[in-house]
């Protein structure tokens, strides 16, 4: 997979998790960039990016986590071992 595409497929995921269609994710983006980021929205969206890709994430690898292009680069990892 593509980083495009997971990334065009990961702003899908965050438009649908904080209900904003008008939403653009980009690298550097972190929770503190969305004021409804909380840690409910957190496990809702893990468990969508894990259903989307169809992979498992485990808590130490999202606890690592400092922004969405470094999420969008552990995924591109597991996508293409």
């Amino acid at each position: 997979m593509e980083r495009q595409e997971i990334t065009n497929k990961m702003n899908t995921i965050f438009c649908d998790v904080f209900d904003d269609d008008s939403m653009k994710i980009f690298d550097n983006m972190t929770s503190a960039d969305i004021e409804e980021w909380d840690s409910l929205n957190h496990i809702t969206l893990v468990v969508n990016i894990e259903k989307v890709f169809g992979l498992k994430l485990n808590l130490s690898e999202v606890g690592k986590l400092e922004n969405i292009g470094e999420m969008i680069e552990l995924i591109l990892r597991k996508t293409n071992p």
